[in-house]
């Protein structure tokens, strides 16, 4: 009843003046600090890159600069020391232009992840000027930055034996359906919190062993009400899908118009239980830190892939759970 009570208070306007939005948001310093400094990154020229090798090279010198400014140590060389962690360049022909994708390797050749680069022309990158690949590289380099934390925190939680084969990676693309910014935020938010649970979180397929995907439905109700539905489905590589968890509540119509804030940090918060227990279930061993699944939050429930409720829509939460009275999106009674 806190978590409910701090929520409420975080949908009226007085809520302007709570510190709450620092809650879990260390900035940019933050995070800087939390990567390992020993680690180094080594950027060598491309060579499957659709790039001459002068082009290649100055990709991978943009790339190691772009590192830098993100406080990662990087160094553009063709010739990496034994312990340096990789970053294989290669670049696709697209509709909209040339994409390129960043692939973090460890210094054994392991693949840790995967990072796409926003499409850039085709006669730019095939003639590139002076700073042509600056604004990619550094677009690649944050994100760069954000897979190394992730990868960090997965392989701290995993046991010396399955840090072999590397963290487990889910493909997570942006939450759909939610108005206001509330898709970018509730995406942002389950990125961070699942990350915590030592997932590598990516928006591209590489890679990958499961897929997650967040739908917002807005249901319209009688007497200026809604029902708000956030189903979060787990799907595997091969296609089939693991288990959903249910978010639902009735609020007043075009409460969520705005900027979500923390209401999509706690909305988060609680479902990546649920989904880490999915993803669990689906493994044959849990991480040895942890060698119970948490208990499902208040208000969630794992729902077998497949269930639907009343006219097609999501399934209404199994009796015995708290209800609307333990949602995340409950609203305060009218005054």
């Amino acid at each position: 009843m806190a978590r409910l009570a701090l929520l409420l208070a975080l949908l009226l306007p007085a809520a302007c003046s709570d510190l709450q939005p620092l809650r879990g948001r260390p900035g940019r310093t933050g995070a800087r600090l939390a990567i390992p400094l020993a680690l180094r990154l080594a950027v060598a020229p491309p060579t499957q890159a659709l790039l001459t090798d002068e082009a290649a090279k100055q990709l991978a010198e943009a790339l190691a600069t772009a590192l830098q400014a993100e406080e990662v140590p990087a160094t553009a060389t063709d010739r990496p020391m034994p312990l340096d962690w990789h970053i294989d360049i290669v670049a696709e022909s697209a509709p909209r232009g040339v994409v390129a994708k960043f692939r973090l390797l460890d210094a054994d050749g392991h693949e840790q992840g995967v990072v796409a680069g926003q499409p850039m022309p085709a006669q730019v990158w095939t003639n590139p000027g002076p700073g042509a690949f600056a604004p990619l590289a550094g677009q690649a380099a944050r994100a760069i930055s954000t897979l190394l934390l992730q990868v960090d925190a997965a392989r701290k939680q995993m046991d010396p034996v399955a840090l072999a084969g590397g963290p487990a990676r889910v493909r997570f693309a942006l939450v759909s359906g939610a108005p206001g910014d509330g898709n970018a935020a509730l995406t942002a938010r389950m990125r961070e919190f699942l990350s915590r649970y030592g997932y590598v979180m990516q928006e591209v397929s590489d890679g990958a062993t499961f897929g997650l995907e967040g739908r917002v439905n807005l249901v319209p109700l009688p007497n200026g009400q809604q029902r708000v539905e956030i189903v979060w489905r787990v799907s595997r590589r091969d296609g089939e899908e693991l288990g959903q968890v249910v978010q639902m509540n009735e609020v007043p119509a075009g409460t969520l118009n705005r900027p979500w804030g923390d209401v999509a940090y706690v909305v988060a918060e609680e479902a990546s239980g649920g989904i880490r227990q999915v993803l669990v279930n689906a493994t044959t061993a849990e991480p040895a830190t942890s060698a119970v699944p948490p208990a499902m939050p208040p208000g969630l429930a794992p729902v077998p892939p497949g269930s639907t409720g009343p006219n097609g829509g999501p399934p209404p939460l199994p009796a015995g759970l708290p209800g609307r009275g333990g949602n995340p999106l409950a609203m305060p009674p009218a005054r």
